[in-house]
């Protein structure tokens, strides 16, 4: 018996070369919420920061370089990892937070939308090529992968590319530690609609939740921590601790419901793509949806992860994640057609989502 799904033909991604270490912020004075400097030096603040987060390191973006322009680099590697003819696809879908952020400047600009950008970077032709941005908070690629699904079911489109890309270090306050987590990156991937056999590939079901009640602002943007900052100029703030509650409370159950809806068991998944957020808060929420499975021992080899080298690029943590196991670029990780994956990711809103796919 065959099917139609949605199925990953390609994918591509773009990391920055600028490294910036954990030695680079030990020089900074950091200040708290209350604009009160915090006396621990800060030496002894970045190390229980790599702690709690495992970062070691995070890629910005060189001073010339947009958000636009590293999704348009992933959107090509992608399509060349595909083979297809650009001119065939139906929908460009680009999940971001802030546009393009000019170096220097406090203004983000999304006139052209960035998928707008990138159609033209890509100098396609079609005009039914729809191309459209997608605010979602950093579970941003995955809702594009659930809405590209959704247009493919509905009969009025059959390839799409869905982008996620983030310039996080031209929206950060120095002098607040949260900075250090954040990070620039692209990822993208070509989606088909195939008809296949039951057993073979393609996305599965998926999970979606917004929580948006005292959960709305656990992520927004305010002034900086440094005392008599100007207030006209905003920064990407986290009330870190309330976002690892709602994390660890509700992304498991979202997961487990994303496999029931798909008929599969949690012994079947052989890889857990997680939002790169806080590798502290990731392991913790791989071992809760395994407790809701009576198991208490997830597997060493389930959950590969960047966030050591890269830092949380938000919209691009997964899919820059997927195409570096796939490319077999991640050390003691690797997938094999016919192997059920599952994706999942949090971000502000507060958002939550989760795909089951299989290779």
């Amino acid at each position: 018996m065959s099917v139609y799904r949605s199925v990953i033909t390609g994918s591509g991604a773009f990391i920055p070369e600028h490294v910036k270490t954990n030695r680079d912020f030990t020089a900074h004075d950091f200040y708290d919420e209350h604009h009160q400097r915090i006396t621990t030096p800060p030496d002894q603040v970045v190390e229980k920061f790599r702690q709690i987060t495992g970062i070691a390191e995070r890629r910005y973006a060189d001073p010339e370089v947009n958000s636009s322009d590293i999704a348009f680099e992933a959107a090509k590697r992608a399509i060349e990892d595909s083979g297809i003819d650009p001119e065939t696809l139906d929908q460009i879908i680009v999940a971001h937070n802030f546009g393009n952020v000019i170096k220097h400047t406090i203004q983000t600009d999304v006139l052209p939308a960035i998928a707008s950008r990138v159609k033209n970077s890509l100098n396609i032709r079609n005009p039914n090529c729809i191309a459209y941005d997608l605010l979602f908070g950093c579970p941003g690629w995955l809702q594009g992968v659930i809405h590209a699904e959704a247009f493919f079911k509905a009969g009025i489109a059959k390839k799409a590319l869905v982008i996620g890309t983030e310039t996080l270090s031209r929206v950060l306050d120095t002098y607040d530690r949260d900075s250090m987590i954040f990070s620039d990156g692209a990822g993208a991937t070509i989606h088909e609609w195939r008809e296949v056999d039951e057993s073979g590939p393609g996305q599965l079901s998926f999970s979606v939740q917004s929580h948006c009640n005292e959960e709305a602002y656990y992520l927004y943007m305010g002034k900086s921590n440094f005392p008599g900052s100007d207030p006209r100029i905003r920064y990407i703030k986290m009330k870190g601790r309330k976002v690892y509650e709602y994390a660890m409370l509700h992304v498991p159950v979202a997961m487990k419901d994303c496999l029931d809806k798909a008929g599969v068991d949690i012994n079947e998944v052989k890889k857990i793509f997680i939002h790169q957020a806080n590798a502290k808060m990731d392991e913790g929420i791989i071992q809760r949806l395994y407790k809701l499975y009576g198991r208490n021992d997830p597997p060493q080899d389930i959950m590969p992860m960047s966030i050591h080298e890269y830092g949380n690029s938000s919209v691009a943590t997964i899919p820059t994640l997927f195409d570096s196991v796939k490319r077999g670029d991640v050390v003691g990780h690797g997938m094999e057609k016919g192997d059920v994956i599952l994706f999942a990711s949090v971000g502000a809103g507060m958002n939550i989502n989760a795909v089951c796919y299989r290779m």
